[in-house]
């Protein structure tokens, strides 16, 4: 006579435990191959997000540097002005643009967008353009 033991999927530790006894770590290594993925979707919001930043630090330094050129006694300083008014991280890869005509000051700020992935150097430039009436 034999007996037929029914497999539950108990464990040999005596926890009732729906896995098998061998599907033990299985978590681990998904995660392990998910994880790349989610540290390049990560990254890639990130990068989305400092190319808005640059845009509006791009607005403020066009704004800022119009407002200075647009005086008459300080009209030279307005790349000074316009680097002051960014955070110091982006102001040193900024380029400042006058085109004066007449009763308007008209200055364009063009900024590099920096890059957090590293795959990627070259994202291209943010660019704003204000006009203030002079003085």
């Amino acid at each position: 006579m034999s007996t037929r033991t029914e497999n539950t999927g108990a464990r040999h530790d005596g926890s009732d435990s729906a896995t098998a006894y061998g599907d033990r770590g299985v978590t681990a290594v998904e995660f392990a191959g998910w994880l790349p993925l989610l540290v390049l979707v990560s990254l890639a919001a990130l990068q989305l997000g400092v190319a808005g930043y640059t845009a509006l630090q791009a607005g403020s330094a066009a704004r800022a540097a119009a407002r200075t050129a647009s005086q008459e006694e300080i009209a030279d300083q307005y790349q000074t002005s316009g680097r002051a008014a960014m955070s110091g991280w982006l102001a040193a890869n900024t380029d400042f643009e006058l085109s004066a005509c007449g009763d308007e000051a008209t200055v364009t700020a063009r900024v590099t967008v920096p890059s957090v992935l590293p795959f990627m150097s070259d994202l291209g430039r943010a660019s704003k353009t204000v006009t203030m009436p002079c003085d």
